[in-house]
């Protein structure tokens, strides 16, 4: 192989990143074990003898295959870690980088500056995603969201195409049965946030009731490292309380509406502090879902931006 031709093939290796921990973190859900996924695949990649990469025509394909593989693995063991974690867990948060107007960044980007914030990302989505098997995860997001061929998501996952074409098929069966069969568009989406917003600062309950769906679901994810109720809220009168609850014991908290996952959300945020960042499902202009990451080990990116 040429020296033009190596350097190329280096050129390709390193501009893979942000594409690989895309699909880390839809795999995954997380920033900090998609960065640490893509991290190992370049080790392994710069692992192999010179003559070994010289030989691979996609450096891309290898990367991404080698990445896929290390997220099953993640994924399988991820059962177990979560079964021992306090509350409920949740996907991390994304922040929305372009939103605030932030400078292209030089060097290592923070990873979660590096994501394409689209549908596949959205608090319910991820949601629906952590409901599935590791296989079906994988052949569905490859498949589904990234399109790539069944006959290279089987070199993913050790089984042949038709078998990964029926992992893909069961967990689209698991989407459409988890999607709102009526929801509202971007606009709607953000009036209902904001009118959330504005009752929660009021502190009226009655406000907050009439916005809320009477069978919506509150889950929190605090980790074990901060308040937060361990257990969903269901109903639309015990969120409302429970909301205010929240305001009366944190004076001084400013509600900031930001774009969370993609979608319009709300940010608490006190003493400068980012304590709570919010996602919203919203049916009919009214609110069904809230989950609130509280774990601050999951607002790291969000500490590391201005919000003003």
């Amino acid at each position: 192989m040429s020296r033009e031709t190596a350097g190329a093939n280096a050129e390709e290796t390193a501009g893979e990143r942000r594409q690989l921990l895309n699909v880390a973190y839809r795999l995954l859900g997380s920033v900090a074990e998609s960065e640490d996924a893509v991290q190992e695949a370049y080790t392994r990649w710069y692992a192999l003898p010179r003559c070994r990469r010289d030989e691979i025509a996609s450096p891309g394909a290898w990367l991404t295959t080698v990445t896929g593989r290390i997220c099953l693995d993640v994924l399988g063991s991820a059962r177990a870690r979560r079964e021992r974690y306090v509350g409920v867990w949740l996907p991390d948060p994304l922040p929305d980088r372009a939103e605030w107007g932030l400078a292209p960044s030089t060097g290592l980007a923070d990873p979660a500056d590096q994501m394409v914030l689209d549908e596949s990302v959205t608090m319910a989505f991820l949601v629906v995603l952590e409901s599935m098997t590791p296989a079906e995860r994988v052949a569905f997001v490859l498949h589904d969201v990234f399109r790539y061929p069944f006959a290279e998501i089987a070199a993913v996952l050790g089984r042949t195409p038709a078998a990964c074409k029926q992992l893909a098929a069961s967990a689209r069966r698991r989407v459409r049965a988890a999607r709102a069969p009526v929801s509202v568009g971007e606009t709607g989406r953000a009036d209902a946030v904001r009118q959330v917003k504005e009752a929660w600062e009021r502190k009226d309950i009655a406000a907050l009731v009439d916005l809320l769906d009477p069978a919506a679901v509150m889950t929190a994810d605090g980790g074990g490292l901060v308040g937060a109720s361990l257990r969903p809220i269901e109903g639309g009168a015990r969120i409302a309380q429970y909301m205010v609850a929240i305001a009366d014991k944190a004076p001084g908290l400013e509600l900031l509406e930001r774009s969370v996952n993609g979608a319009p959300g709300l940010v608490a945020r006190r003493d400068g502090v980012v304590m709570t960042v919010a996602s919203f499902d919203v049916t009919d202009g009214r609110v069904t879902r809230i989950w609130a990451v509280r774990n601050p080990e999951k607002l790291r990116p969000w500490a590391r931006h201005d919000l003003s």
